[in-house]
């Protein structure tokens, strides 16, 4: 049995329930699988894999909160330290009732070679809680995001691990989770990022992942000969990835014609409205419903079907798996070109190899989706620095790395007989930068 084989035998006995998890794994080390045979020796005299596919360590904790009337609620939280084998841990948190250990190790394993694809000197982490914001005051979340940090604090640091925001952690949580940071350890530091632009936040770090998402596309298009300028798209999604995503297209020449929130989804023929979505979702945080009342040309349609609408490129941008087998044999049926993941891991494996065989392009969320995380990454040198970029030399260090970063999976990809296979040469490309570093700092 090869040692990819071995490894991947191993942490699906180990993590039978945490699919998720394994749907990650799978994907990278079935990728990597000619790097590590062609050095299979020298990585497994090291159980090089095995030390890659096991998390540095898993904090798990409980946060007690008191809410408006009085009573008493317990959420687990978790920090999941991966690897900081090329810099501090780096990765999000999430405040949703879906997040488990599995969810989170998943996004913490993907995290590595996101990280690594920056060129950043960032590991990879994640975390979060199973506490839902929604529905809850301003005063609910803040004690909740204190009790949570009140645990989290020891764990944590400029030079340590440094979380972000997520599904159900923003400006609004980032904010309440720095200032109990500052008020237990009495230190002013770049622990977290997506903060406020008054206290050491980044300008453009809100759009980054929907703008980095559309850097690369067009990247990528260019080396095969396509372009954005006139395309439809159809994007899933309502949060930040997608809203700036839309937005970004708009500028770069396409129309996107869909988006979508966890009750139904809009269809928009003369294209997006931008400013209403932004008003819908960001400032009255309401269904897409209120979409559809103020244009009246729009369709609102309940439950899942953006994948149905006929478009040039798909752009996922809302959670994981949710682009199955049955929606990419759509897309390819009305002439989709190209797939490009905003979302974290939002193709099924089985979606993504379709895809792949029936020459649509394809880009994972560990490429296509790193322009958040390297921004956070520009936000701590800043810190770091004690200054303030302008937006415009945020967006363009951005708009670098995200072509730099099309660039270098399709040569990793390139270089090992894979041409156009860009989810290989993400995976590649990331875990040759982060196994050379743990082969030179020796076994720990």
């Amino acid at each position: 049995m090869s040692y990819v084989d071995e490894v991947l035998a191993s942490v699906n006995q180990k993590n039978a329930h945490e699919p998720e998890f394994l749907q990650a794994v799978t994907e990278v080390l079935e990728s990597i699988r000619v790097v590590v045979d062609a050095n299979e020796e020298k990585f497994r005299s090291v159980a090089l894999l095995e030390r890659l596919v096991e998390p540095d360590r898993i904090i798990t904790f409980r946060v007690p909160w008191t809410d408006d009337k009085g009573k008493v609620h317990v959420q687990r939280g978790y920090r999941v330290q991966y690897n900081n084998a090329i810099g501090p841990y780096k990765g999000g948190l999430r405040f949703h009732p879906s997040v488990y250990q599995g969810i989170l190790k998943f996004l913490g394993f993907e995290q590595i070679f996101k990280n690594a694809l920056t060129t950043l000197p960032i590991g990879g982490g994640k975390g979060g809680s199973d506490f839902d914001p929604h529905g809850k005051s301003d005063a609910e979340v803040m004690r909740f995001c204190q009790a949570f940090m009140t645990e989290l604090y020891k764990y944590v640091g400029a030079d340590i691990d440094v979380p972000a925001g997520d599904i159900g952690v923003g400006g609004r949580e980032v904010g309440f989770l720095f200032g109990q940071y500052k008020r237990i350890t009495t230190s002013y530091e770049g622990m977290l990022t997506g903060k406020g632009l008054t206290f050491g936040g980044s300008l453009i770090r809100t759009q980054a992942t929907g703008y980095g998402l559309l850097y690369h596309t067009e990247e990528i298009l260019k080396l095969n000969g396509q372009k954005l300028d006139g395309a439809v798209c159809a994007v899933s999604g309502a949060g930040n990835v997608a809203i700036y995503a839309i937005e970004k297209a708009q500028q770069l020449g396409a129309k996107p014609v869909t988006c979508s929130d966890s009750s139904g989804w809009i269809y928009d023929p003369d294209g997006i409205d931008v400013a209403l979505l932004k008003e819908v979702k960001e400032v009255k945080r309401a269904r897409l419903t209120e979409y559809k009342a103020a244009r009246p040309n729009a369709e609102y349609h309940e439950g899942k079907g953006v994948w149905s609408v006929k478009c040039d490129y798909a752009f996922p941008c809302a959670t994981q798996n949710e682009l199955t087998l049955d929606d990419a044999k759509t897309l390819k049926a009305n002439g989709c070109k190209g797939v490009f993941e905003g979302a974290n891991m939002p193709t099924t494996l089985e979606a993504t190899k379709f895809l792949q065989d029936n020459g649509v392009l394809f880009t994972p969320g560990k490429a296509s989706n790193a322009g958040g995380v390297a921004t956070s990454a520009l936000e701590m040198s800043q810190n770091s620095e004690r200054l303030h970029w302008s937006a415009e030399e945020v967006d363009e260090r951005l708009k670098n790395i995200m072509y730099g970063i099309a660039d270098t999976i399709s040569e990793a990809a390139e270089k090992y007989g894979m041409k156009g296979n860009y989810v290989a040469g993400a995976n590649i490309a990331g875990f040759e930068k982060v196994a050379e570093a743990m082969l030179a700092q020796g076994v720990y």
